[in-house]
């Protein structure tokens, strides 16, 4: 142990600083890690260790065991299970760190803050009867969906290690037990801000309103009306990161408000998937049974939820503005505009488009429509435009696809760009692979036989997304058969 001021740097390099912890007590229950029988290390993220600024992942791994399971935590570390709430589904409910805990918030070397978790570390005050673990399978699932997202240029928690537990855990059938390190900007929800407002007073929401806001916005903290102005910023990353996931055609499944995180990245990765072909009704979730979640309800559930963030700031917000309901009114009002002009600009880019004309935007709405009757997809789709290169004996040589094929060559070149310019930009933003589903299905259940390295292989594609890679057609091009009954769970 060194002494870096006022915090302890650990042999391993954690720097961890408490200030959720020590500032907000009544959000959250001290709680240690329940000890699991036979740890044993299947991933870790050296590239994120690095960037951590953490040591000694060759040289200590039975030291990262011990501290990664939960066995040994580390002496600078001060677990805690966090308190929050959430509409789940559209019902009010109590919710919590059920099977979470944080260790603490590390401190890189560059002062870049970010919160440490366990997942699936055992039971917690939160877990409403339930055991407090998690299967390999699911957390080997966020370790592929979270690294992958990052990789694609999304917002995203991250997964540092998972580590098997050697112990069963029971659901369905009986599966292997593991425990994932998430590294997140913060774990501060929409539910913790409904936890805040319905249990505890105007004065303390205030004072945490602001601890949030020097946290995760502090250009905010001193301008004339700051709590409207950090709904505004919030709702501005929230439309930033769907107008991602509809890019690459992702499926949160689940985004309840304790699943929208404040930081605005993707968080939560539960029956989540991406879309194979274009469907704009595309569902993966086993318990979304009424489509809520859907892929193309994803824009409208994200301003269904920062309406609910709203009303925790409408006391606040009245005291900025006189009429807080007319202003969040107005805000939210933008939110339409907001998204569709994005939406609009970011499918213009996927054809090569820098600035979307009405002629332009027809051809956006033609594909698509073509898309779904043909069943097309979607990001080996817009991957064939991007090479301008349509395979022969295939759908691409429906007569309609092609008549919209030498339609949207004919306006490129009206443009006036050059190939290597349009080209740049479209591959920018069509990745080349995705965690398809019947991947993601093999590796894990390779991993959960034991046999990691079939995984480790995809993370090696998918962790690079846009680099062409030759041989790779297993992991480019699309499944024979579209999966229309492809279901995930939420592991718990």
């Amino acid at each position: 142990m060194t002494q870096d001021k006022k915090h302890i740097i650990s042999k391993l390099g954690w720097r961890f600083d408490h200030g959720y912890a020590n500032q907000w007590p009544t959000l959250a229950t001290p709680q240690m890690p329940v000890p699991v029988a036979d740890p044993q290390l299947v991933l870790f993220n050296e590239t994120l260790a690095q960037q951590l600024g953490l040591v000694g992942f060759q040289s200590a791994e039975a030291d990262w065991i011990a501290q990664l399971s939960g066995n040994q935590p580390d002496l600078g570390s001060q677990p805690i299970a966090q308190a929050y709430a959430g509409h789940q589904f559209g019902h009010f409910t109590m919710l919590g760190d059920g099977r979470a805990l944080l260790m603490g918030e590390h401190l890189a070397p560059d002062g870049t803050r970010w919160d440490i978790q366990w997942k699936g570390s055992g039971p917690t005050p939160y877990s409403r009867r339930g055991d407090g673990r998690a299967t390999l399978k699911a957390m080997l699932r966020e370790y592929i969906m979270s690294e992958a997202l990052h990789a694609l240029g999304i917002p995203s928690t991250r997964s540092l290690a998972v580590v098997a537990t050697g112990e069963p855990v029971y659901r369905e059938l009986v599966q292997q037990g593991a425990i994932l390190t998430r590294v997140a900007a913060s774990h501060i929800r929409v539910g913790t801000f409904e936890y805040v407002r319905h249990f505890h007073s105007e004065s303390v929401l205030q004072s945490f309103t602001q601890y949030v806001i020097n946290r995760h916005y502090p250009a905010l903290a001193d301008q004339d009306r700051p709590v409207l102005a950090f709904l505004e910023a919030v709702m501005d990353r929230q439309i930033a990161l769907i107008i991602h996931w509809m890019r690459v055609g992702f499926v949160h499944g689940v985004m309840n408000t304790d699943n929208m995180s404040i930081a605005g990245e993707t968080i939560d990765y539960g029956p989540c998937a991406f879309m194979n072909h274009y469907h704009p009704g595309t569902v993966f979730s086993s318990i979304d049974t009424g489509g809520r979640y859907a892929y193309d309800r994803q824009p409208a559930i994200a301003q269904w939820n920062l309406a609910v963030f709203a009303t925790t700031l409408l006391p606040q917000i009245e005291q900025e503005t006189g009429d807080g309901a007319a202003a969040i009114k107005d805000l939210l009002n933008a939110y339409a505009r907001k998204y569709r002009d994005q939406w609009w600009q970011m499918m213009g880019q996927k054809l090569g488009f820098t600035d979307l004309q009405d002629a332009s935007a027809a051809l956006v709405t033609q594909l698509l429509q073509w898309m779904q009757t043909a069943e097309a997809d979607f990001t080996y789709t817009f991957h064939l435009l991007t090479q301008q290169s349509v395979p022969q004996g295939s759908i691409y040589q429906q007569e309609s696809f092609q008549q919209w094929y030498q339609s949207w060559k004919d306006q490129l070149q009206a443009t006036q760009k050059g190939p290597e310019q349009i080209q740049s930009v479209m591959a920018s933003v069509n990745p080349i692979y995705i965690p398809r589903n019947h991947l993601v299905e093999s590796v894990l259940d390779a991993a959960n036989q034991g046999d990691i390295r079939p995984l480790q292989e995809a993370l090696s594609i998918w962790q690079k997304p846009y680099d062409l890679r030759p041989k790779s057609d297993p992991y480019l091009l699309p499944p024979l058969q579209v999966d229309p009954t492809y279901q995930t769970f939420c592991g718990t």
